[in-house]
């Protein structure tokens, strides 16, 4: 713990217009295995960045709810049930993402969707869902107001019944950051850099609100076009600026060039980051000067659990070519929320599924409630994770090492 408490529409598509990527257990592309020999299929949608600049993070949400879908097949979890994927790439995209969730809605056997990673596409996505009736988990929307409504600062309303996640959330992450620069790294100066989107820009302004708190000054403030590579301007800003310490509201894509080019610069200081950073991408393109930087991210280091060991060798000896990444714990158990729902709404229905299993699926997920990969897995009255582990993660000799866990309540 720190040394104080943290406070801590609906579209009309055509199918014509889909330009999706499609893959998973209902066509040949190593799709899940049907465990059960017959009976009722349950399709688990996932939908994440497949492709482009953030598909390491998307390829390990959909390998790692695919092994969740195995894994309940193999051990028949649900009498009678067969479980199936379908993983639609959104591209980071939240005009995509809306069109996958009406494809998803329109799919009468997809009782819940995993996904997606951006809180922007998941902004896209939630009036849809909501609207069908189907339920979502999220393993990485991290953005406060998709739980607790546009004013989470001073009235928690939770927009929609629909929507759930098992990562916790910026109004924690950014604070949690801003604790260990402060307090920890001894950082009084920092210039605030974001990239807009609804990620980004709220992780950025919880960081700075409690880093002011705290004490620290804000040098020097910049918004990013998260579409261009060149920060040459915003690095010379940085050097001019006399800050200690850079934090960003982002993704790795950017926050990479971007730490390289504020140490060509000439500021040899640390960038700091979300979630959205931690991935070893960012070390590949930030270089050899990226030692030092931070990343907080949800949970505590997967390898590190005794509850992610069963996970991590499953997910190994399953073969997947990507890694199960920064969210791939969080994506198993997003996969099993669903899993465990369905099997409750079964149960309940003497051993079948009932004409209303979407509505019935949603209902009985606010009262999920196991051990999962990543520890405890439930939902408090806003869908959002009970669990509020975070961690500090600092590269080392080109690679992320943790350096700090701590746990914070409300």
């Amino acid at each position: 713990m720190r040394q104080r408490s943290l406070i801590a529409i609906t579209a009309a598509l055509a199918a014509g217009a889909l330009t999706l990527t499609a893959c998973g257990s209902r066509d040949d592309d190593g799709g899940s295995d049907s465990g059960n020999g017959g009976g009722t299929t349950v399709v688990i949608g996932v939908d994440a960045p497949m492709t482009g600049d953030l598909s390491a993070l998307g390829l390990g949400i959909k390998n790692s709810v695919d092994l969740a879908v195995k894994t309940a097949n193999k051990e028949k979890y649900v009498e009678g049930v067969t479980f199936e994927i379908e993983a639609l790439d959104d591209q980071g995209q939240p005009s995509v993402g809306q069109q996958n969730a009406s494809k998803f809605v329109a799919d009468k056997d997809v009782l819940g969707v995993v996904g997606p990673l951006n809180s922007s596409v998941g902004e896209s996505m939630q009036k849809v869902f909501d609207s069908a009736g189907l339920v979502e988990v999220s393993p990485a929307n991290t953005g406060p107001s998709l739980t607790q409504g546009p004013d989470w600062r001073t009235k928690k309303v939770r927009p929609y019944k629909s929507y759930f996640r098992t990562a916790t959330t910026d109004a924690i992450q950014g604070p949690f950051a801003a604790q260990y620069v402060y307090n920890d790294a001894n950082k009084k100066k920092v210039f605030v850099i974001d990239d807009k989107k609804t990620y980004g820009a709220g992780l950025a302004a919880t960081f700075t609100e409690e880093f002011k708190k705290l004490g620290g000054t804000v040098v020097g403030t910049e918004h990013i076009n998260p579409d261009t590579k060149d920060f040459s301007s915003v690095a010379t800003k940085v050097k001019n600026s006399g800050a200690d310490v850079v934090y960003y509201g982002g993704e790795y894509p950017q926050a990479g060039p971007l730490s390289k080019q504020i140490k060509e610069a000439g500021a040899k200081i640390p960038l700091v980051g979300g979630d959205g950073i931690k991935d070893d991408t960012f070390i590949k393109l930030a270089g050899t000067g990226s030692d030092g930087d931070l990343a907080t991210s949800v949970g505590a280091p997967v390898e590190e659990l005794d509850s992610a060991k069963k996970f991590v060798a499953d997910y190994k000896a399953a073969g997947y070519k990507e890694g199960y990444a920064a969210y791939g714990g969080y994506s198993y158990d997003s996969g099993w929320a669903i899993i465990e729902a369905v099997k409750k709404v079964v149960e309940d229905n003497d051993g079948k599924l009932p004409d209303d299993a979407r509505a019935k699926v949603t209902a009985a997920m606010q009262n999920v409630s196991f051990d999962g990969v990543t520890g405890k897995v439930s939902f408090d009255e806003f869908g959002d994770a009970t669990n509020k582990q975070l961690t500090v993660y600092a590269v080392e000799n080109g690679a992320f090492t943790a350096v700090k866990s701590g746990t914070y309540t409300g």
